[in-house]
């Protein structure tokens, strides 16, 4: 069974920073979703076993970073210049195909929240 776990959320005001961290129970291409109130939920960000390709969502790009630590299984999320639209449950996701990380990915964190006041 595939475990992540999620921390780092909370609260922060418009243009602060937080960074999210997520640690998988093992080794996966992974990446994160976001949910925002009464909106589906979208893609954020991904990256591959060897770090070498990186995604993201058009709305994110510039402010934030994604990166992993492999010896720790753990992929992190640094947020800057988060602004009141960033409000919303981030979700860790993992699978073994980075494409499917992007789109449909099989394994799900419990998510956490992130509120950017104005």
């Amino acid at each position: 069974q595939v475990q992540l776990v999620e921390s780092g959320g909370g609260l922060v005001q418009a243009g602060g920073s937080l960074r999210l961290s997520c640690a998988a129970s093992g080794q996966y291409e992974m990446g994160w979703f976001r949910q925002a109130p009464g909106k589906e939920r979208e893609f954020v960000a991904a990256i591959n076993w060897t770090g070498g390709s990186i995604y993201y969502t058009d709305s994110v790009k510039g402010r934030f970073t994604i990166s992993r630590d492999n010896a720790k299984n753990t992929v992190y999320l640094q947020m800057n210049s988060l602004k009141p639209d960033d409000t919303a449950v981030y979700y860790c996701v993992a699978d073994s195909n980075i494409i499917r990380v992007r789109r449909t990915p099989a394994y799900w964190g419990q998510g956490t929240q992130v509120t950017v006041s104005s």
